[in-house]
């Protein structure tokens, strides 16, 4: 069973795995958010308007990078993505359903 929401966070990393943390309300850029995972709190200052429910990267996500959500592949990035900036479909490929690209994230026969 997954851990209970503590009190106090803006933003939610599911797994220590992640590369992004999901906004649980619109997040504005100057704005520092507490996100916590695995029992620990972090501080990170959003760079753009962020969206209720949309990702923002916690780490510096590489361009060509598989990036991970629920600690499972949820797209490749198709440019560099600085903590604290927007992770959505203008800078992640999905990869999900595509045959072509699910073997290389790991995700079985082609």
């Amino acid at each position: 069973m997954a851990a209970p929401i503590q009190a106090g966070a803006e933003a939610l990393m599911m797994d220590a795995k992640d590369h992004v943390a999901t906004a649980i309300k619109d997040l504005r850029p100057g704005e520092t958010i507490i996100y916590r995972v695995a029992g620990e709190s972090y501080s990170l200052e959003i760079m753009e308007a962020i969206p209720f429910g949309h990702k923002v990267a916690i780490v510096l996500i590489s361009e060509g990078t598989h990036v991970r959500k629920y600690g499972e592949v949820i797209g490749r990035a198709t440019e560099n993505i600085a903590p604290g900036f927007h992770v959505h479909v203008h800078n992640v490929e999905g990869i999900r359903g595509r045959g072509d690209q699910a073997q290389a994230a790991g995700g079985g026969k082609a």
